[in-house]
Formats: C-alpha cells, sequence, structure tokens
C-alpha cells in the first residue's frame, strides 16, 4: 500500500528514522553494551536537537521572508497610493493651468479691446487739417463735424437750422479757423431766411474779419441786396460803391454794376 505524501520537514523525518534506527536497535541489544547504548543515544538525542534548532532557524527565516513579502506589499500599496495622489495633483495643477491660460487670454483680449476704445476715443480727439478758402488749420472732430452739419443744413436749404448751427457754433468755437467762414455762411442762411439785418450785419462783420477773402466780394453784393430788400437804397448804393473799388475784376463786381443801374 503507497502511502500518501505527508508535508513533514526534512529534519523531522531525518529524526524519525533515526528513531526507527534506535528501536531496531534495542531489538538487538544482545549486540551492542550499555556505554555504547548510551553513546548511541546521546548521540541521537543531539541529531534531534541540531535538526529541532535548524529546522526553527528555517522556520524563522520564512517567518522573516514572509514578514518582509508582507512589508513589500504594503509599501508598494503606499508607494501605489502615493502615485494615485500625485497623479490626481498633476491632474489638477494641469487644469489650473490651463485655467490661467484661459482667463490670461480673455485679460488680453479685453486690454486689447480696451486699447481699441481708448486709441478710438483718442482719434475723435485728435486735431485734423482742413482747408477752407484756401487757408490750411487744425480743427477739433467735434469742431469739424459742428461746422459740416451747419453747411450741410445751408446746402439742403434749411436756413433755420443752419443758422442756428452756424450761430451755435460761433459760441463753443469762438477762435475757429473757420471762423470767417461760419460769418460768410451764416450771412446767406439770414438772407435765405429772409432776416435781412441780421444777414447785413453777417456780411459786414464778414468783410471786415477777411477783406482778402475770396468771398468778400460776393458778401458785399449779397449785403447790398439786403438793404434793397429792406427799402435801404442809399446804403445799397454805398455798398456797391464799395464793392466796384475794392474788387472791381470781380463777378460781383460786374454783377453789382446791373444792380447798381436797377438801383433808383
Amino acid at each position: 500500500m503507497t502511502l500518501p505524501r505527508s508535508r513533514t520537514p526534512a529534519w523531522l523525518a531525518l529524526a524519525f528514522g533515526l528513531v526507527l534506527s534506535l528501536a531496531a536497535g534495542t531489538a538487538h541489544a544482545g549486540l551492542f553494551d550499555d556505554d555504547e547504548a548510551r553513546k548511541a543515544i546521546v548521540d541521537l538525542r543531539n541529531r534531534i536537537t541540531a535538526l529541532e534548532d535548524q529546522g526553527k532557524a528555517q522556520a524563522d527565516a520564512a517567518a522573516a521572508s514572509a514578514e518582509q513579502m508582507n512589508a513589500l506589499r504594503r509599501s508598494l500599496l503606499d508607494m501605489s497610493n502615493q502615485l494615485e495622489d500625485l497623479r490626481s495633483q498633476i491632474a489638477k495643477l494641469r487644469g489650473d493651468k490651463e485655467q490661467l491660460a484661459r482667463d490670461l487670454s480673455d485679460l488680453q483680449r479685453k486690454q486689447q479691446d480696451t486699447t481699441q476704445a481708448f486709441d478710438d476715443r483718442l482719434r475723435k480727439l485728435e486735431p485734423t487739417k482742413v482747408s477752407v478758402d484756401g487757408r490750411d488749420f487744425t480743427v477739433t472732430p467735434g469742431e469739424k463735424r459742428a461746422y459740416d452739419d451747419a453747411i450741410a443744413a445751408i446746402r439742403g436749404g434749411d436756413f433755420d437750422k443752419s443758422a442756428q448751427l452756424l450761430t451755435a457754433f460761433q459760441s463753443a468755437y469762438p477762435g475757429s479757423g473757420y471762423a470767417d467762414s461760419v460769418r460768410f455762411w451764416l450771412g446767406n442762411a439770414l438772407y435765405g431766411k429772409r432776416d435781412y439785418k441780421g444777414a447785413i450785419a453777417a456780411f459786414r462783420a464778414y468783410v471786415t474779419a477777411a477783406p482778402d477773402s475770396p468771398h468778400a466780394p460776393d458778401a458785399l453784393l449779397a449785403m447790398a441786396n439786403s438793404q434793397a430788400e429792406m427799402k435801404e437804397t442809399k446804403a445799397a448804393r454805398r455798398t456797391l460803391g464799395e464793392l466796384l473799388k475794392n474788387y472791381p475784376q470781380s463777378d460781383a463786381a460786374r454783377a453789382g454794376k446791373e444792380r447798381l443801374g436797377a438801383l433808383r
């Protein structure tokens, strides 16, 4: 009959074998004397003790190895947890970096918009060069816009609006380079709305301020016509005489001669 394999340690099996040998030896006790038997027993005990010590050492070594393996497993688990925490921190830092990049992009875009808006406002305030009646000068954007609106109104036939805008312009920009032109066109606007007295004053102010202007002869002719409309014939004839004397070669002077002949 075959016995099943056991997990008995080698040292224990060996000790068992020695015991059997001793037992067998006692069956033949007649072959040995007492001293030899005692020596054999002592030797057997020593062997058993040595085997027990060896087995204990091996067991202790196995236990220590198992403890080391457990400690290693715990260390690996701790390292795995630390690695996972590190990954989480890296992911969070990456997210924070992306958010900071978006915030920086938004801030740069807002700064660009603010700079552009500031430049646009500054551009609206920067003086611009214009030329009127052969004269070059600079005006502010608001000044130019006010003048252009007034001229557009008179050219559109809205004399009341133009007169109001030109009068307001004189109050807002008394030292403007447009001043002489404003006087001339104000006279025309007042003449168009049949305010002949106001027109005469505006034309006279214009001729006095800009006698060398190309519109000066036209202003004197328009002033004479305004005086004629008011039945101020003598005043009209004096104004026409001034026109013929000061600007004899002008188109307005030729028209003034005809107008002077018609005045009685």
